[in-house]
């Protein structure tokens, strides 16, 4: 049975404003000056203060207040009913046009040099690894059919060269999308040109295909090159196993030949498709949104905003305001609706410019705080000094939510003294040593890594000897812990890590 009733409820709900200001604050700097264009370019009452004038200048000629919600409905009643100084108060023009209170992103740095260099930040575009390999196969002597092959093939290979997919699955894909019937054998012919590309070793199916592709297209093949080739052709799973002894009998060579062949084989690439995708990597440049120095032992802070453009509401849309203002005719449905868009498109900019100004004082605030934190390691750059740190601990300092902080970190970069970091990396969990004081995992991290680069490659260490190294030095750390340390260092097991 349908009922109706009356109750209360207590509902949280974000604002447009305070959704704007969570959406800039997780905005890296490149990110961040892209969104300013965007909204310069969406927003016509919004623009660029002139550098050029000075700071008084731009004080008396940018406005400032609070935005005011601008109701459409307001401005939908019919003329006829509406006096003249009832329009006055409906718009409010003097909530507009009060110059009290100013928007303050970055009016006091418009006194610039004007010699100042302007750094834009260089951004390459580079050719795709796919693009890459569909150049190549356009110089082949190919057929129609067999550059559409061709083409299949490029497109099916992953980030590492490798093609991962079944022949009778690229033939099924080549009869349903181009209506194309071909052969086992055609599709072979066509890899077989593809797996001759450069980088040497793309179309490879597995690990132990890719490195005899690069040993069979090496052009200054020696004996010790057939006999890398015999041993990857014949012998891949010991070797993989790194299980030497057994090659050296089954092959009937001697260690110094194993030895030259292992260094010949170490040079070869298991990935030749990240190999060029790399290019493109390596041409992203990471800017800073922090800046710290060492001075003298001082640690001083500062906020990336160069490339950011100086914000202020455009004039004309005020001179039309106060046009509006000074005029005692009735306003027709037509000059209502164009005060309306310009009330709300003034809205719009100052809460833009109100969000950046609050993005701003949370990322200094915020850095300060984790900087503050960390001192020893900022002022050292040693990582055994980085204390246990995550979210909780930054947002009880600062006073913030836990999602703000996070925010903060996610894809921020810090310039220090000893290199761009990741703002992330500082945080991490904690553990106890044998005193009981409380620990970073990120340093016990770093401990153990130093541990397995020194230890002997002939005879590595196995978790058990690393657990016991780490006891030694005061880290009571379960073998299972170690084990999930180093696979997240990227540190293979003791058997992998063995050398001559």
């Amino acid at each position: 049975m349908l009922k109706q009733k009356l109750q209360q409820r207590l509902l949280q709900k974000l604002s447009p404003q305070q959704v704007l200001v969570m959406r800039l604050l997780q905005e890296p700097l490149l990110s961040f000056e892209q969104r300013i264009k965007q909204e310069i370019e969406e927003n016509p009452a919004l623009e660029e203060a002139d550098l050029n004038k000075d700071e008084t200048d731009l004080l008396l000629d940018e406005p400032g207040g609070e935005s005011i919600d601008s109701e459409e409905d307001e401005f939908r009643e019919d003329s006829e009913g509406t006096t003249e100084q009832g329009i006055d108060d409906e718009f409010g023009y003097e909530d507009y046009l009060d110059e009290e209170e100013i928007p303050d992103y970055k009016l006091l740095l418009s006194n610039k040099n004007r010699d100042e260099e302007f750094h834009e930040i260089p951004l390459i575009s580079r050719m795709s690894f796919q693009d890459y390999l569909l150049a190549q196969a356009g110089m082949q002597k190919l057929t129609g059919t067999e550059f559409i092959v061709a083409n299949m093939i490029i497109g099916n290979l992953d980030e590492a060269g490798y093609l991962r997919r079944d022949t009778s699955a690229l033939i099924d894909d080549l009869a349903f999308n181009h209506n194309i019937h071909v052969s086992v054998e055609e599709v072979e012919k066509v890899l077989k040109v593809i797996q001759g590309f450069d980088p040497h070793g793309v179309g490879a199916r597995n690990l132990q295909e890719c490195l005899l592709i690069q040993l069979q297209l090496k052009p200054d093949r020696t004996y010790t090159s057939d006999l890398a080739e015999v041993v990857i052709q014949y012998y891949f799973d010991d070797f993989s196993k790194k299980h030497f002894e057994k090659i050296m009998q089954k092959a009937h060579i001697t260690e110094e030949e194993l030895k030259d062949v292992i260094d010949e084989i170490t040079k070869l690439n298991p990935k030749p498709g990240e190999s060029v995708s790399e290019i493109s990597r390596d041409s992203q440049y990471v800017v800073p949104d922090f800046v710290i120095t060492n001075t003298d032992g001082e640690l001083d802070l500062s906020l990336n905003t160069r490339n950011s453009p100086d914000l202020m509401l455009n004039r004309d849309y005020i001179t039309m305001l106060q046009n509006f203002n000074r005029s005692k005719k009735k306003a027709n449905r037509e000059e209502r609706a164009a005060i309306s868009f310009i009330k709300q498109k003034i809205d719009a900019a100052r809460g833009f410019i109100d969000a950046i100004h609050q993005r701003q004082q949370t990322l200094l605030v915020t850095m300060q705080a984790i900087m503050d934190y960390q001192h020893d390691y900022f002022l050292t750059g040693d990582e055994t000094k980085l204390k246990p740190m995550i979210l909780k601990d930054i947002a009880t300092r600062v006073n913030l939510d836990i999602s703000t902080i996070s925010r903060v970190a996610n894809s921020k970069y810090v310039q220090t003294p000893f290199g761009t970091i990741l703002l992330k990396s500082f945080f991490s969990e904690s553990m106890q040593n044998i005193k009981g004081e409380e620990v970073s995992t990120r340093e016990i991290k770093k401990i153990l890594s130093d541990i397995i680069e020194g230890e002997n490659k002939s005879i590595p260490m196995t978790d058990d000897d690393l657990m016991e190294q780490l006891r030694v030095k005061g880290y009571n750390v379960a073998r299972r812990t170690i084990a999930k340390y180093r696979k997240l260092l990227n540190i293979p097991v003791a058997r992998l890590r063995k050398q001559f």
